[in-house]
């Protein structure tokens, strides 16, 4: 099983239009809704991989049960655990504008409830108990109002006791004080990547991020695929051509495909392939969050892995 954290869940709602204008009325040709946040979103894609996954984080008020409902539809749903955390506030929404003539899309994203101590501590036992289970973590999102900027890290030093693997996949102060607890892999883009360290450049970015406590580093490089450095080597994997369309969740694919591999056992280039092919078929998706599974299994075995300079500290 894999446990997936989303402290900052949300309700995804993808508005397609034909052409997006600033300033403008538009006229909507389709609307979906789906459950989100980044745990949330890698749970799903997870699943649909046939990989069983528990859900936790928090939910609350009429768009927190709707979002439960839609969790529990979710293709692969038998294998999907929810185990949110109820509370007194109202779960996010976020609003993704897809324009269909150019590929683009513009995203709105709401801040989150206040979080209160006791459902804080409520979420820890939650979380603590289901690590006895597991076979890797994810740690994934913003942290809603509320939470200590060091919760990240309070979760990567309670997995790491319980000797689980941990993935955190977060940005700003989150990542870099949950950095500093040492978790086992990051997986940030390369603007998360350089806010972190300085270093624009994606290897040496890398390097330092490894020097700072991370593990692993998985670097998302947007429509050129992904550079992962580890202590044993370093890859970098690209797809076969520029994928246009809706990147909402690509990452959070990534992620699945990084963990999923991992559960199975795959060696790295074969981890970054799937990660790889799991983010672009997810752009080329209809909706947030999701993957087109004939785009990814016609892409996977023509994703380019190579072996790069692995920036090992």
């Amino acid at each position: 099983m894999i446990l997936t954290v989303t402290l900052n869940a949300a309700l995804d709602i993808t508005y397609r239009v034909p052409r997006f204008e600033p300033s403008a009325s538009h006229r909507v040709s389709e609307v979906t809704e789906r459950p989100g946040g980044k745990g949330l979103n890698v749970a799903r894609v997870l699943a649909a991989l046939g990989h069983r996954s528990v859900v936790t984080g928090f939910a609350g008020g009429p768009t927190g049960d709707l979002l439960r409902r839609l969790l529990a539809g979710s293709p692969g749903g038998e294998r999907l655990e929810d185990a949110l955390t109820p509370i007194s506030g109202e779960t996010r929404r976020t609003v993704g504008v897809a324009d269909t003539r150019n590929g683009g899309t513009t995203q709105f994203n709401e801040p989150g409830p206040v979080v209160t101590r006791t459902e804080w501590d409520t979420f820890c036992e939650t979380f603590r108990a289901r690590l006895g289970e597991a076979t890797a973590v994810a740690l994934c999102g913003s942290l809603p109002p509320g939470l200590p900027v060091g919760s990240y890290a309070t979760l990567v030093r309670a997995a790491q006791s319980a000797g689980v693997p941990v993935l955190l996949d977060t940005s700003g102060e989150p990542l870099r004080r949950g950095i500093a607890a040492r978790p086992d892999l990051v997986k940030p883009n390369t603007d998360e990547l350089t806010g972190l360290t300085g270093f624009t450049e994606p290897v040496q970015a890398a390097r330092e991020a490894r020097r700072r406590g991370a593990r692993a580093v998985a670097a998302s490089l947007g429509a050129e695929g992904m550079l992962v450095a580890t202590a044993d080597g370093g890859w970098r994997a690209a797809p076969p051509r520029r994928i246009r369309g809706n990147a909402t969740g690509a990452g959070d694919s990534a992620v699945a495909g990084l963990l999923s591999a991992l559960a199975e056992g795959q060696a790295w280039p074969q981890r970054l392939a799937r990660a790889v092919a799991l983010s672009a078929a997810t752009v080329l998706a209809p909706a947030a969050g999701e993957f087109d599974r004939s785009a990814y299994e016609d892409l996977l075995p023509r994703i380019d892995v190579r072996a790069c300079a692995s920036p090992v500290v």
